[in-house]
């Protein structure tokens, strides 16, 4: 449902675009997001070997934080095969209805491969639209669903649209999930051209960014190769979302959101 909604164009995917564009304004809904700079800087220095997230140092190479959303779907075996062989970390926001229900064997190996599993809600409704207790109901189904396939709860949560309020960041806060935004974005929900999709991403790369993208529409995990490969070749180092905040800690209820450069 959610796949063929997103890829309907005319009204709807016009809509969609329309919202995306907004996501980060964040205006007037009391929300101040850190950058992933500030949330290190807050941590101090951590000398201590195979510290919190340490495989990498952000504040000594140039760190970018590649993450998919919406998924697992039918593609994501294929993108789990490409960060396995390029030996690249991902974060993963899963979405729960048709999706972590629809293929637990997928979520399991995303967290046995490394990669960070993240939380994108329920059926993924805009949580600014919502009261609190379904906000709650939106978070914690999925939250308890990947806890019992992986053994653990997400740490991390992405708003659909990136919409949030405080009391988003509150219910966040109340389940120990930190928000995370992106700073890159693909817009590949408008378009199955893998050469356009890598193009965008490549054209707003920057240090400490985070990418969006989706690996449910069949553009986006063609374009995922050459995506890794120019941007290694560009000097960047793959990190996921906890690595690039590290040593700092993503805080339950905080908006993070990269600054361009």
């Amino acid at each position: 449902m959610f796949r063929s909604r997103l890829r309907r164009r005319g009204g709807t995917a016009v809509a969609l675009m329309a919202a995306a564009s907004l996501m980060v304004t964040l205006s007037g809904c009391g929300v101040d997001p850190l950058t992933p700079q500030e949330a290190r800087e807050a941590a101090g220095s951590d000398d201590k070997p195979g510290g919190a997230g340490r495989r990498v140092d952000c504040t000594k190479v140039k760190c970018i934080a590649l993450t998919f959303d919406a998924g697992p779907g039918k593609d994501t075996p294929r993108l789990l095969d490409i960060l396995k062989e390029k030996q690249v970390p991902a974060t993963f926001f899963l979405l729960g209805s048709k999706h972590v229900d629809r293929y637990p064997k997928v979520v399991k190996r995303i967290a046995d491969e490394g990669h960070e599993v993240a939380n994108h809600t329920w059926t993924h409704r805009i949580l600014t639209d919502l009261d609190a207790a379904e906000v709650r109901e939106e978070l914690k189904r999925t939250q308890d669903a990947v806890e019992k396939i992986t053994g653990r709860k997400p740490t991390l949560m992405r708003p659909p649209q990136g919409r949030t309020d405080d009391t988003v960041s509150e219910v966040s806060r109340e389940l120990g999930l930190a928000q995370i935004l992106w700073s890159i974005t693909a817009k590949d929900y408008s378009t199955d051209d893998s050469a356009l999709i890598r193009q965008r991403v490549l054209d707003q790369a920057h240090g400490d960014g985070i990418i969006l993208l989706h690996d449910i529409y069949d553009g986006t995990v063609p374009a995922v190769p050459p995506i890794i490969d120019e941007l290694k070749r560009r000097g960047f180092t793959f990190v996921t979302v906890p690595e690039l905040l590290a040593p700092g800690k993503a805080e339950p209820g905080t908006v993070y959101r990269p600054e361009k450069d």
